[in-house]
């Protein structure tokens, strides 16, 4: 896998990723670490504030979803078959920091399991997600 590819793609060639501002942090085999940073529209709970909880679950399932395309071939082709996030306490209104690994990779289908925390305070989990993946191989 070429990981600067699969960064590039990541950050400037998804333009989901692009709005929201994604940052690959580190990729290497079974593995994706990236953040999310800060910007007000993104909080969910003014009284805190704390930021939405859909924000913590994208980011879950894009890093999750990475993981395990490291693992695969850049023309590998990944869909979100299901995702669980476990929200653990309420995001700070800081840049996430998410870290995927890949749990089980099989021909078709890829599990990975994903830690979400605010940036400068990685020992304080957010949350925590698990997502398995549809893998159509390319050519």
């Amino acid at each position: 896998m070429d990981f600067a590819l699969l960064k590039r793609l990541a950050e400037e060639d998804i333009p989901f990723n692009k709005l929201l501002g994604i940052q690959v942090l580190e990729f290497s085999e079974g593995l994706a670490r990236m953040r999310l940073p800060f910007r007000p529209e993104l909080v969910g709970d003014t009284r805190r504030p704390a930021l939405h909880g859909g924000v913590l679950s994208t980011l879950a399932d894009l890093c999750g979803g990475f993981a395990v395309w490291t693992r695969c071939r850049l023309d590998d082709r990944l869909a979100t078959i299901d995702l669980g996030v476990d929200y653990l306490r309420p995001a700070p209104a800081a840049p996430l920091i998410a870290e995927g690994t890949v749990r089980l990779l099989g021909n078709r289908v890829g599990n990975a399991q994903v830690i979400v925390w605010s940036e400068g305070a990685p020992d304080e989990h957010l949350a925590v997600g698990r997502a398995v993946y549809n893998i159509r191989r390319g050519k």
